[in-house]
């Protein structure tokens, strides 16, 4: 992993991508431009872990380029399962910026990306400038909590 330099068009393109992170959606652009210079960009070869299934989610990430396979593995005996790919624009780990509960899966480069990083540290930052904001916030995360307990 290695960190870089954003250009406009890596911020260009971060808020378009925000925009569709039902977190970051009902933010006003004022509130984005609050957590815009929070996110960091990084680079991640092939093969890299991006994190791992049971660690402390303590970061949100969102695929600028490249793609990764999200693998879970269901029981102590039992093999990792590819779940899904995710490519450009693709995000996850955004319920780790608030609730910091462990990850449900692996996330495993599978070509070289980049990707923007927020860390559950600096969104707490900038929830505390921003109270508003949290309480729309606190009510999305339950929102989304109710419906993965009532889903499947």
């Amino acid at each position: 992993m290695e960190k870089l330099e954003m250009a406009e068009a890596d911020f260009a393109s971060l808020g378009k991508a925000l925009r569709k992170v039902d977190f970051f959606a009902p933010m006003t652009i004022g509130q984005l431009e609050l957590i815009l210079p929070h996110v960091l960009l990084y680079r991640y070869k092939t093969g890299e872990t991006v994190c791992r299934q049971g660690e402390e989610g303590d970061a949100f990430y969102i695929v600028r380029d490249g793609k990764v396979g999200v693998w879970v593995k269901k029981g102590f005996f039992s093999f990792k399962k590819k779940v899904v790919d995710l490519g450009a624009g693709d995000f996850f780990g955004e319920m780790s910026l608030v609730t910091r509960e462990p990850r449900n899966a692996t996330v495993i480069c599978e070509e070289p990306c980049r990707m923007y990083v927020l860390t559950s540290g600096n969104f707490q930052y900038v929830l505390k400038r921003n109270p508003s904001f949290k309480t729309e916030l606190q009510q999305i995360v339950e929102t989304r909590k109710f419906q993965s307990k009532h889903e499947g």
